[in-house]
């Protein structure tokens, strides 16, 4: 089930942020306040995936930026980052706004899924992200919103 997240919400997306970090790194660099890192400055909204009444995925849009969107390791596979991203899109076409993303290269999971949904890379730029650390990230757009018959 995918439903906008309460405040109540954010102890559990952050265990599971702790685990998708230990599995593949994301975040690039672990915040340090997780449950401050989950609700930037200009959130519009957030939500979450549950199985079972357990928080299994996170994601955000920030005005027409997809943000902190990962889903539990364990939980892969049951189309929830799709499901997480189609709730986005919709709050985006909703406001009139086309939603974009960044992802780092390295992640091709995630590159698959976006590209798979109908995701369009526009750019592939590389970021300094702090302390001489550089980053290659592609930047996707999604497709315009289809008019309602």
């Amino acid at each position: 089930m995918i439903r906008r997240r309460h405040d109540s919400d954010l102890d559990a997306c952050v265990a599971v942020l702790a685990e998708v970090h230990t599995h593949n790194g994301y975040p690039h660099h672990w915040p340090d306040d997780p449950a401050r890192w989950l609700t930037p400055d200009g959130l519009t909204a957030a939500w979450v995936a549950e199985t079972d009444g357990t928080v299994t995925g996170h994601a955000a849009l920030c005005g027409p930026e997809v943000s902190r969107l990962y889903v539990a390791p364990a939980a892969r596979g049951a189309g929830l980052g799709g499901r997480l991203l189609r709730a986005v899109e919709a709050e985006a076409a909703a406001r009139g706004l086309r939603p974009v993303l960044e992802v780092k290269t390295t992640d091709t999971t995630a590159i698959a899924l976006y590209e798979r949904l109908g995701w369009r890379r526009r750019a592939t730029e590389r970021q300094d992200w702090g302390t001489g650390e550089v980053v290659t990230v592609h930047r996707y757009e999604a497709q315009p919103a289809r008019p309602a018959h």
